[in-house]
């Protein structure tokens, strides 16, 4: 065999997206005893080998917590310490302590874009502290990968490279060297410089306007997939709601300015619209989709031109530099949508709207080769034979080429899924449009469809990777139950 400086292992499991942070009634980490119990049985595979256990990105949620800014800089140690602390939590904390205390096991924790404050070495040194005590062979069983290269090792034969995902997502980049900065000033016994730290778009979406979604409909983050299911139905139950998005963080705006500029009816500065009436058309037509928009034809008639003609202006005003100040001026696209609603009631309206933005959505299937997946292999060299991410909530096993696969470990987190069984009619999607209304976590934990399933599915996801028989073996797991824990081999490669 090749020499290797890499760690080697005998097994590694991967799990990501985490997310333990917020206060109860949102907390979106559901399963935590499930979790502890996974952690506390991977400590216990192949005792007299070497395991590894990585925790790859979003392990903790900082945005969900109340703090100042975009990042616990100005109180970390006190950040990460409730969330360790938080009852909720605890049993995860406890586990990964039995883990680290146990010979032969290594605890791997990868940065992702919701808990950056484990770059913060007073942080490293808490979540160390908590785990390992005053024992220096258990904290040497402890590794963190903050500065955005991820974490590669050995199981048999295969190299094995795990990383977020968030890099190749424009969302969510992560500018390492301010947070590097953070990190040395803390060492060097500086303040805290907000200044010094920019946000990228998506922390800007979680922090100033899903969060203040969230009070009324906790599901906001939880709906796959975000950007047509979660805005579209936030469009028809509340108007008022999808205009916080487009205002802030515009979205919608993004989807209809490129509908426009393909049909040739944006100007070339992108201020005007050259044919108001027919943009409005189009647009409506894109959003609402054909089954919604016929309901909508057939409910009223077209309002007058002019007021179309107002509204859209007034809407494309939002992308005009320091306009967003005054944005409350404008009653934003979800209200326009509705105002052609009226007269269709809210639940049918919902129900073939979502026929329509999910019809060929491939958000949940396994093998889709989305974007994360295509910007991820594009930048891992031939020599590595297992590649791991995270980020999208959304599990993947794929077979790249003859030797190399992808894996996607899903996440841990409650995820909302439209089932065409739900939308098979308006007495199938009655009880989870009224889920949706009540908008509250306990309504959505107790939700069930017509058929008894319930809404939150029940996946949590790990990857394992193992020798077997002179094989390694790649393999996606479902995690399942609590007492007693089993799991089941979803996808398997063998290299």
């Amino acid at each position: 065999m090749t020499e290797t400086f890499y760690p080697q292992y005998d097994e590694l499991y991967v799990v990501s997206d985490l997310h333990m942070g917020g206060r109860p009634g949102f907390q979106i980490l559901k399963e935590s005893r499930r979790l502890a119990g996974f952690i506390r049985w991977v400590g216990d595979q192949n005792p007299a080998g070497q395991v590894g256990l990585v925790l790859n990105g979003d392990v903790i949620d900082s945005l969900a917590e109340d703090i100042n800014g975009y990042i616990a800089g100005e109180a970390p140690v006190k950040t990460i310490t409730r969330i360790i602390d938080d009852p909720a939590f605890v049993p995860v904390w406890s586990a990964l302590a039995d883990f680290v205390g146990k010979p032969g096991r290594s605890l791997i924790i990868i940065i992702g874009n919701h808990d950056l404050e484990l770059a913060l070495p007073a942080v490293q040194r808490t979540v160390e502290k908590r785990l390992a005590g005053d024992s220096a062979e258990a904290r040497g069983r402890i590794y963190f990968s903050t500065s955005g290269a991820g974490f590669t090792c050995q199981v048999g034969a295969s190299r094995i490279f795990c990383i977020h995902g968030n890099e190749e997502d424009s969302w969510n980049l992560v500018d390492y060297e301010p947070l590097l900065c953070l990190a040395r000033d803390s060492n060097a016994g500086l303040a805290f410089d907000p200044d010094k730290w920019e946000p990228n778009a998506g922390t800007r979406l979680v922090k100033d306007i899903m969060n203040t979604i969230k009070p009324k409909f906790a599901w906001i983050d939880l709906l796959k997939p975000e950007t047509q299911a979660a805005v579209g139905v936030l469009a028809v139950l509340d108007p008022g709601q999808v205009s916080k998005i487009s205002r802030g963080i515009p979205i919608l705006w993004e989807k209809v300015k490129g509908t426009l500029k393909l049909e040739g009816l944006l100007s070339t500065d992108e201020t005007a619209v050259i044919n108001p009436a027919g943009a409005q058309d189009l647009v409506l037509d894109s959003l609402l989709g054909p089954h919604l928009l016929s309901s909508v034809k057939t409910a009223r008639s077209r309002p007058p031109g002019s007021v179309d003609e107002m509204l859209l202006k007034a809407e494309l005003s939002l992308d005009k530099p320091g306009h967003y100040a005054r944005s409350e001026e404008t009653l934003g696209w979800g209200q326009l949508i509705w105002d052609r609603l009226t007269g269709v009631n809210k639940a049918e309206a919902l129900r073939r709207a979502l026929m329509d933005w999910l019809r060929g959505d491939k958000t949940f299937e396994l093998t889709d080769r989305d974007e994360t997946f295509t910007g991820v292999t594009a930048k891992v060299g031939a020599g590595v034979d297992f590649i791991i991410t995270g980020h999208t909530h959304l599990e993947r096993a794929i077979e790249v080429d003859a030797r190399r696969c992808y894996f996607n470990c899903g996440t841990w987190i409650r995820l909302l899924k439209f089932s065409e069984e739900m939308l098979a009619s308006a007495d199938t999607f009655k009880k989870i449009y009224d889920v949706l209304i009540d908008g509250s976590m306990v309504a959505i934990d107790q939700a069930v469809t017509v058929s008894g399933e319930p809404f939150v599915l029940n996946q949590t996801s790990a990857v394992r990777i193992r020798t077997d028989a002179g094989s390694v073996v790649g393999e996606l797991l479902h995690i399942e139950g609590t007492d007693p824990l089993t799991h089941k081999i979803v996808k398997q490669f063998r290299r």
